[in-house]
């Protein structure tokens, strides 16, 4: 039930995100405490996510998930960006990230568990280039990607 809750509030939060250039990373369904906490991760392929999307995208959609009736008691609805130390998980992340040092972590053609950490330097359809400090470019196909963590730099 919970599975379908999330794709629910997922196929409402889309259409809703799209209309202002962003999209939908995430939807965590959260429960304790007699009450459901819903977080909507939201992104933008070539910028930020700003307070005024969060806050519109959030009353439209709260609107519809109570038109929908989706909970029974009550809920906690929270829009946000994923902030950066969460890892990317939509292949539209990458674009605005290039030039950016990451770690990724992926299996490689072998199976094995794999590390590498650089600057991203290359987004093509399948793949993610990345850098390393040698200078070694290693393309990386988005289905072998286990994790992908932005490293600030300051």
């Amino acid at each position: 039930m919970q599975i379908d809750i999330i794709q629910n509030i997922k196929d409402l939060a889309e259409p809703l995100a799209a209309e202002h250039d962003l999209f939908v990373v995430d939807v965590e369904l959260k429960t304790g405490g007699g009450q459901n906490e819903v977080w909507v991760l939201l992104d933008n392929e070539d910028g930020g996510v700003n307070i005024d999307h969060c806050s519109n995208i959030s009353k439209e959609l709260g609107f519809l998930i109570e038109a929908h009736e989706l909970f029974d008691n009550k809920y906690r609805l929270n829009v946000s960006s994923p902030g950066l130390s969460r890892p990317l998980s939509d292949k539209r992340q990458y674009k605005k990230n290039e030039g950016r040092v990451a770690t990724i972590k992926f299996k490689n053609e072998a199976g094995e568990y794999k590390k590498i950490e650089g600057v991203i330097t290359g987004i093509m359809e399948d793949n993610v280039a990345i850098t390393d400090e040698e200078e070694v470019e290693t393309e990386i196909p988005f289905e072998a990607i286990v994790e992908t963590k932005i490293i600030p730099v300051i």
